[in-house]
């Protein structure tokens, strides 16, 4: 049986607005939800009749591709996906965006998503199958609703105070990583021309650069030309447990790329405007019961905190070179796709999630979105410099985070991790990961015209995980299966 859904929402822009996002480049990237292993194979000739988008669902050797094909184009009112081949027997959507103008004195956009749809296998696939489809589309239309008002959002924003207002040239270091990627990916819809600081030549685009910051090589006259320079790359800190050779391998490698960026902005004769450096709130040490910002100070005798310091210290070249140098200091960024969140995910959903020691310490965490938003944000405002906190405007003790995302994923939370357990498993690492308390708030963000998009944990859990409570239109189309 073919089946009709729709999902419609009302969007703080106009009509052509709503349009042109949806247009832009990237566009199909940025819809989809982090919770779905979708991979875009291709995608060609944007969303105008006869465009072809193929994508791979699932992993392994379990996946599947679905070609699609863009049809029925009509400039700021609608588009069509038509599957050609994929997981459905029949699968047409249309994007259809209106305005409502019901308020002259704010005239706001429409987007009205609506399917039509027929399962494999015949009435045994829609017995089976229809309850499971209908739950998945609810929750991916209500993601890319919220992606993309928030995303409207932050536009807004950003235009407001931005001076120049212009497409920017940006080198990104770790474009391949948890942030990196995504930021990529957005800032290239927003119509920046984005390319990458690489470690191997053979993945080298026709803008990108080559570098090897742990011999030393980069060529800095290849700097030349980009208005902002993103330096994300590092070992990652939790990739393994502290040894003293790993603990130098991740102090290194913040340290010494940043040198040699920062001396490389140094001796150009047109040096970027703005050079963006990652940090982490590690600069704050275990500092329990207290409140913190970018004005509190480090603590000695702290392997982090140290760490943290020399990072940003390595950036003065480029300061005194006049260049606008802001320290990203990063919370626990939560994305089921990487990091901290992705490694506490499969115990929770299992019902064996638990507080970590005693569940007091202070977790400053921050989403996945809000730190591409805010990474955006301090790139335009160019009134921002030296270190802003990149953490939510709600820190929640460890306790408080164990009980919201047990209620997201309507799981029990009865099965704590003793502190010696931690150190055991974990060593070192434990005491200043997951056991290390840090309340950190986002003043520099705060005092400024930035907005969380969420700032408190449980919409942030519901967004990332897409555990939205919504329900669809789904009128049932008297055609024949």
């Amino acid at each position: 049986m073919k089946r009709e859904i729709s999902f419609k929402s009302e969007f703080d822009c106009s009509q052509e607005e709503l349009f042109d996002w949806h247009e832009r480049p990237g566009a199909f990237a940025r819809l989809n939800p982090y919770w779905e292993p979708v991979e875009i194979l291709s995608h060609k000739g944007g969303i105008q009749d006869g465009a072809e988008v193929k994508l791979r669902l699932g992993f392994g050797p379990v996946g599947l591709t679905w070609h699609l094909c863009h049809q029925n184009y009509v400039k700021n009112q609608e588009f069509s996906d038509l599957q050609l081949s994929g997981p459905f027997s029949y699968w047409c959507h249309r994007h259809i965006i209106g305005s409502n103008k019901s308020n002259p004195a704010n005239e706001t956009a429409v987007l009205e998503d609506k399917i039509e749809y027929r399962l494999p296998l015949g009435m045994l696939g829609d017995f089976g199958g229809k309850a499971f489809t209908i739950k998945k589309l609810e929750r991916l239309f209500a993601f890319r609703h919220r992606v993309t008002k928030a995303d409207i959002a932050i536009e807004k924003i950003v235009k407001a105070v931005s001076k120049e207002n212009k497409k920017m040239r940006i080198l990104i270091s770790g474009s391949s990583g948890l942030v990196g990627k995504d930021f990529s990916e957005y800032l290239a819809h927003k119509g920046h021309q984005v390319s990458r600081l690489l470690r191997s030549k053979n993945k080298l685009g026709d803008n990108d650069v080559y570098w090897d910051p742990d011999s030393g090589i980069l060529d800095e006259t290849q700097l030349d030309g980009f208005d902002a320079i993103v330096h994300l790359g590092g070992e990652n800190i939790a990739n393994k447990r502290w040894t003293d050779e790993q603990k130098a391998k991740i102090r290194d490698s913040r340290i010494d790329s940043t040198t040699l960026l920062a001396n490389a902005i140094a001796k150009l004769k047109n040096p970027p405007k703005t050079f963006v450096c990652a940090s982490a709130i590690g600069f704050y040490g275990d500092r329990p019961l207290e409140v913190l910002n970018e004005n509190s100070q480090p603590v000695k005798n702290d392997y982090l905190s140290e760490t943290c310091v020399a990072w940003e210290n390595a950036c003065k070249p480029a300061v005194d070179a006049g260049v606008r140098v802001v320290n990203t200091r990063f919370g626990i960024i939560l994305s089921p796709k990487g990091g901290a969140m992705s490694k506490l995910l499969l115990p929770f959903q299992m019902g064996a999630g638990g507080n970590l020691g005693d569940g007091q310490q202070d977790m400053s965490w921050i989403a996945l979105d809000d730190v591409i938003y805010a990474l955006h944000y301090v790139l335009e405002d160019t009134s921002i410099s030296g270190p802003v906190n990149f953490t939510a405007p709600k820190p929640v003790s460890n306790a408080d985070f164990t009980k919201i995302l047990g209620k997201v994923l309507f799981r029990p939370t009865l099965f704590p991790v003793p502190k010696f357990a931690c150190k055991l498993v974990f060593g070192e690492m434990a005491d200043a990961l997951l056991l290390a308390s840090a309340k950190v708030y986002p003043e520099v963000l705060n005092n400024s015209n930035f907005q969380f998009a969420y700032p408190d944990l449980e919409s942030a859990l519901r967004h990332l995980l897409g555990k939205e409570q919504v329900k669809l239109d789904e009128p049932e189309l008297a055609m024949a299966s």
